[in-house]
């Protein structure tokens, strides 16, 4: 015959209120345990009739001690020094001397060095310039005389003023003809024919001397 168990003793229903009881009386007692104190039944000792035998302290005040006397200034002795012994000297002056009042100082005059000249230093400019004889119109009407005028340039109408530079020696040659600026046409060979055979002309001179003089000349051509 099987035996079973009403609904009322069936315990499987009830363990989750046992399992919330058993935890709840877990906890009181680890609560109770923190919160239990012990006390040691030691004796209480009355200080209150402990003898004081402390030393009472006393307020040491604080020595200050005054600062070293400064040391004694030694006071400057005065020596008395006798008066300065004045030294009398006889100085003997002469005045017997010859002066003569016609005594004349010659003036000492300092001359120029005097100036080295190379013979063959050409001068640009110079105290006495060269000149042609007869002065500049003799130049011109020596111009006039001799200068033609070339046919190429007469044909290609050419026309203006050739420069020409050279070199008056001390006896009045010329040497050294060059066209410092010409215009072309037979105009430049002309004029240097012209220059190279002019007569001597009357030397430059520097200091007295005849040297060596350049010099700068305008020939100028133009139909008529």
């Amino acid at each position: 015959m099987e035996a079973k168990k009403t609904p009322k003793a069936d315990l499987t229903k009830k363990s989750g209120m046992f399992l919330n009881i058993g935890l709840f009386v877990s906890v009181g007692l680890v609560l109770f345990a923190f919160e239990y104190k012990s006390f040691d039944d030691l004796g209480l000792k009355d200080l209150g009739q402990v003898s004081d035998d402390f030393e009472e302290l006393l307020d040491i005040p604080i020595t200050e001690q005054p600062p070293p006397p400064p040391p004694p200034i030694e006071q400057p002795v005065i020596q008395e020094i006798p008066d300065e012994v004045e030294i009398e000297e006889k100085i003997e002056v002469n005045f017997d001397l010859d002066v003569q009042e016609e005594t004349v100082i010659k003036e000492v005059v300092i001359a120029d060095a005097p100036v080295v000249e190379k013979a063959d230093e050409i001068f640009d400019v110079v105290e006495n310039s060269p000149e042609f004889p007869g002065g500049m119109e003799a130049w011109n009407e020596y111009l006039r005389k001799n200068l033609k005028y070339p046919t190429q340039a007469r044909r290609m109408g050419i026309e203006g003023t050739v420069y020409v530079v050279f070199v008056v020696n001390t006896d009045g040659s010329i040497q050294d003809v060059e066209i410092l600026r010409g215009i072309g046409g037979g105009c430049d060979e002309e004029a240097l024919r012209v220059v190279s055979n002019a007569p001597k002309w009357t030397p430059g001179k520097q200091r007295g001397r005849p040297v060596r003089v350049r010099m700068r000349l305008p020939i100028r051509f133009k139909l008529g």
